[in-house]
């Protein structure tokens, strides 16, 4: 019997570790650092090379730029922060959430240039444990859709009553914006919800990620879930953006790159079949890989959310 309380001590131990392991790799972000004026960090990968020096030039941009810098508490403690760059007084005001282990210049500084030529503001903002953000948890748009909700209600305090949103998100920011679509908390300012490239949920991304890399989706993703309950704090099934969509009543615009290789754009199709909006559009651009559907074809991404703005009336 103590032999097998033993091997079953043993088998606990070692999934614990082995949890540790996945949460660290994972969900953890360890401190960041604010980057030098002469410094930019771009996204890691080939695909980027052609649009490096665009990304520079937006980040340049947005550090010249006159804008004002916001935080909040999140619903946890954490400050969040924000930077805010205004088009005109009366402009809608979109607020552009970047993507995995981003942040807010890096990911949506190319943003502003698209909401100014739109005639929008702009609150690009770091997520939890991003950026300037305070926070060492990220959890897949989980506790990050509630943060969205938060700056939400705060551009609402800040700005007036009548202020329209738009919420943006790009990859886990596009899944954090469409999960703050499907609450019941989301208030009538926000119009509409640009979601590009996002993924359906948070096990259908990791268990994609791990086959890509060779590894037993099976036998790690249980331990990365476990990781993420005791280690991380949260359930990483608890809500998901295809889940969310089955509630939406707001117009939501699915934006996807058809040689997407991380996000496949099979995912947003599925985001849009699963939308309960009465209002949706679903737009792939070609030639375009994960997170860079705007720079590969400015044009006709704007065209395809100005023909969605009439669309919808707003």
């Amino acid at each position: 019997m103590w032999y097998a309380i033993g091997i079953i001590g043993a088998i606990i131990v070692l999934a614990l570790l082995l949890s540790a392991v996945c949460f660290f790799k994972v969900f953890y972000s360890r401190s960041r650092k604010t980057s030098k004026q002469d410094k930019f960090k771009l996204p890691p990968g080939k695909i980027y090379k052609e649009f490096r020096e665009e990304m520079i030039g937006w980040m340049k941009t947005a550090r010249k730029i006159t804008h004002k810098e916001f935080q909040i508490k999140s619903f946890d403690g954490l400050t969040l922060k924000g930077r805010y760059y205004e088009y005109s007084n009366s402009a809608p005001i979109e607020l552009l959430f970047h993507g995995y282990r981003g942040n807010a210049e890096r990911d949506m500084s190319g943003g502003i240039e698209r909401c100014f030529a739109m005639g929008r503001s702009a609150l690009i903002i770091d997520q939890r444990a991003c950026g300037t953000s305070d926070g060492h948890v990220i959890t897949f748009g989980i506790k990050e859709y509630r943060d969205c909700l938060s700056w939400v209600d705060f551009v609402v305090d800040h700005f007036g009553p009548e202020t329209k949103v738009i919420l943006t998100g790009i990859s886990m920011g596009a899944a954090t914006v469409l999960m703050a679509a499907g609450s019941k908390e989301l208030p009538s300012n926000v119009v509409c919800v640009l979601a590009d490239c996002g993924y359906t949920s948070a096990k259908d991304i990791i268990v994609r990620t791990l086959k890509k890399r060779l590894l037993p989706a099976p036998l790690v993703y249980p331990l990365i879930k476990l990781g993420a309950r005791i280690y991380g704090g949260f359930k990483l099934e608890e809500y998901s953006a295809v889940k969310a969509m089955q509630n939406a009543n707001v117009p939501v615009v699915f934006i996807h790159g058809d040689k997407d290789k991380f996000v496949p754009c099979e995912m947003s199709t599925a985001l849009y079949e699963a939308c309960a909006s009465r209002h949706k559009k679903l737009t792939f651009i070609p030639d375009a890989g994960h997170g860079l559907a705007y720079p590969r074809d400015k044009k006709a991404y704007i065209a395809s959310l100005n023909d969605f703005q009439k669309e919808c009336g707003f």
